[in-house]
């Protein structure tokens, strides 16, 4: 599931912070944003400094070309997404920022360890909530607003779950403030992305290949053999070679270009629901050589159209008694159905909660603070402040269904307000974030533009992070949401060695 970053609009006048005559001639730095290549004095930062200098010293020209070169190359390859509006889905090429973000060894492992901390937790909710139900018994979660929640499945109730892992693939969103990282919404159902983290890397690591090598950047490009291996640890027990599949909607899904691409990555097929069968409580698959048994499928589709027998009857996506197969263990479905219940945007505000219950640790990533309008002070809160307010839908993703309240008029503000008040349970509010920001390439030279992470998570038996990330900006000046469908991009995140 997709997620939203916003943060003030960097239109007040800042100090002119020159880094030489070229590229960063007319970069402005200002205090109110977390620069991520200059401090506020206008310095590069230590980590920042050879690639700054190196950029700065390069011919607009040069600079101008190997931009073209990059998004030529996501030209040929077709890295597109779909963006949904009021003419229907509409196929774009995902637009690419040349100049990559840098990420020092401290900072990401600080990421790294949050990361870990908090999908531990997560998983341990779910076994917990479809299972004996220990933290809504001791009342650290609210067992309406999970029990309550669209995305929890009683389907799952005391379902086993390979090793606990009903999150094997987590994208997590993460902004960075001058008070440090802060956790925006983490994606447990379908998280996307990863190819874009991939396709960046490429693009750029033809042009800068000396600067590349010279920064000691850390590689991500055995995540596709991550995946596969995370994968074939959850297979169903007594398999040793498992059949796994990506399991696509089709060409019609916004991110149909992901699911091809990590299906090469993987080497494994991309299938569509009717291409598998089930059997005797066996999924198969139809291939030109026969019936083939399947193991593994890597589901990239929602939980309603997993199985027409047992969710949404009219889904023509999926494969009838597929739940069933899970059911017996006889397949495994990751991520498994259920997981939305703890991605719910209600239920975010409870994660730090559940890091003290389950492993008695204090979260090393701080929640952004968050209003729940389904509880009465929650709810006035959001109401009063609304002009200084982000105001979400739990369910939505991607940057709809929002109002953003320093930027909508008075009408919107009242409008949106009497949604809120016919059904508060489906909305969250939280401050608007100062965003960290990083130097974008524009027709004037480098320019700063705020900016978010996705990084990726893997559990298998065992769980692993890329040292990478999607990283998402906001390349249109003033514009505060970073999401693809919203008019943001992406840029290649350079994560240094120590």
């Amino acid at each position: 599931m997709a997620g939203e970053s916003l943060g003030r609009q960097s239109g007040a006048e800042g100090n002119s912070s020159k880094a030489g005559e070229g590229l960063f001639a007319a970069y402005e730095t200002r205090p109110a944003f977390y620069d991520e290549m200059f401090a506020a004095t206008g310095q590069p930062r230590a980590h920042c400094r050879e690639l700054c200098e190196a950029l700065d010293g390069m011919p607009r020209d040069e600079i101008a070309a190997m931009q073209a070169h990059a998004e030529r190359s996501f030209l040929h390859e077709g890295i597109t997404f779909a963006v949904y509006g009021e003419e229907g889905a509409q196929e774009r090429i995902i637009p690419i920022d040349f100049l990559p973000r840098l990420v020092d060894a401290a900072d990401w492992d600080l990421v790294e360890r949050g990361l870990r901390q908090r999908l531990e937790a997560l998983n341990r909710f779910l076994a917990d909530v479809y299972g004996p139900g220990r933290i809504l018994a001791d009342g650290a979660v609210p067992v309406d607003l999970v029990r309550g929640c669209p995305q929890y499945r009683i389907e799952m109730q005391d379902v086993p779950v390979p090793h606990g892992v009903y999150v094997a693939l987590c994208g997590t969103d993460i902004v960075r403030t001058n008070d440090g990282f802060v956790v925006l919404e983490d994606n447990l159902r379908v998280p996307s992305g990863v190819s874009y983290m991939l396709a960046n890397r490429r693009a750029l690591k033809t042009s800068l290949r000396n600067l590349f090598r010279r920064h000691h950047v850390r590689g991500i490009e055995h995540y596709g053999r991550l995946l596969r291996q995370t994968l074939a640890e959850l297979a169903p027990p007594g398999v040793t070679d498992p059949c796994i599949v990506l399991l696509t909607p089709g060409v019609y899904n916004s991110a149909f270009y992901e699911h091809i691409f990590l299906a090469q990555e993987m080497g494994v097929e991309l299938v569509q629901g009717s291409d598998l069968l089930v059997h005797n409580g066996f999924v198969y698959m139809r291939t030109t050589a026969g019936l083939r048994q399947v193991d593994v499928i890597y589901r990239r589709i929602d939980d309603d159209f997993i199985d027409p027998l047992a969710f949404r009857a009219d889904s023509q996506l999926g494969t009838p008694g597929l739940f069933y197969a899970y059911r017996l263990g006889n397949v495994t479905i990751a991520n498994a159905p259920g997981t939305g219940v703890a991605d719910d945007k209600s239920v975010y505000a409870y994660v730090p909660d559940m890091i003290r219950y389950y492993l008695g640790e204090e979260p090393l990533l701080a929640n952004v603070e968050t209003h729940l309008c389904r509880e009465p002070e929650g709810l006035e809160y959001t109401l009063d402040n609304l002009e200084t307010l982000v105001v979400k839908m739990v369910g939505e993703a991607g940057g709809y269904g929002m109002l953003v309240g320093p930027h909508a008029s008075p009408a919107e503000r009242a409008a949106y307000a009497e949604e809120v008040r016919k059904d508060p349970a489906n909305f969250i509010s939280q401050p608007v974030l100062d965003l960290s920001v990083s130097p974008c390439l524009t027709d004037k030279g480098a320019a700063p533009r705020h900016v978010d992470l996705r990084p990726f998570v893997l559990r298998g038996r065992e769980t692993r992070l890329v040292p990478g990330a999607f990283c998402r900006v906001a390349l249109v000046e003033g514009s505060l949401v970073v999401n693809s469908s919203q008019g943001g991009g992406g840029k290649d995140l350079w994560v240094l060695s120590d």
